[in-house]
């Protein structure tokens, strides 16, 4: 028995220096080549999403529409919204500091703040996640995201599904003529 333990004993440290010998070379050998350890983060300047999914499931209810998603990095995001045969029925242009909400069929536009947003929205929307959602970059997965939040009362689960993006293509994210709109309480849309 003691035998068996003083060999244990001395197999661990050896197999612990061997796995570390080889651990140095492996770093060594990484280190000429920094470029292949580090993810590549993708640069971009405009992104272009079109055709995602996008359902939203709430307490009782499960309402689905497909959406084209085009953003300018930190500047400005235009989400198209055409629940049926590709007519946009709503358009929301958001940018760091204000969200506009455009009903296209009730001919009405709603100008609110993240802030007047989350009033109601737990947990909070912010800038840098809106623009994650609507360019794919959410961490969980390439080509699907799901958000949960709690609405006033109500839960909301927020899926999309995302076809391929395109980068650093031209997008037209001009803002909307709002003259032939009513403006109405952004809260009119909440």
């Amino acid at each position: 028995m003691k035998i068996k333990r003083i060999i244990a004993i001395f197999l661990i440290p050896c197999c612990l220096l061997l796995a570390g010998c080889g651990a140095k070379k492996k770093v060594a050998s990484n280190e000429q080549e920094p470029a292949s350890v580090l993810p590549e983060v993708p640069e971009w300047h405009t992104c272009l999403i079109q055709s995602a999914r996008a359902t939203v499931f709430t307490n009782e209810d499960k309402i689905s529409a497909s959406l084209t998603m085009q953003t300018i990095r930190d500047s400005m995001i235009v989400i198209s919204v055409m629940p049926m045969f590709g007519i946009e029925m709503m358009r929301i242009e958001a940018t760091p500091l204000e969200i506009i909400v455009i009903d296209k069929i009730h001919g009405r536009y709603g100008v609110g703040s993240f802030a007047e947003l989350n009033r109601k929205l737990v947990p909070s929307l912010n800038w840098d996640i809106l623009q994650q959602v609507c360019t794919g970059e959410l961490p969980a997965s390439e080509d699907r995201a799901r958000l949960q939040y709690t609405f006033g009362e109500d839960f909301l689960e927020l899926v999309i599904d995302y076809p391929q993006r395109k980068l650093d293509v031209p997008v037209r994210v001009g803002n909307q003529r709002l003259d032939r709109y009513t403006r109405v309480d952004v809260s009119k849309f909440l």
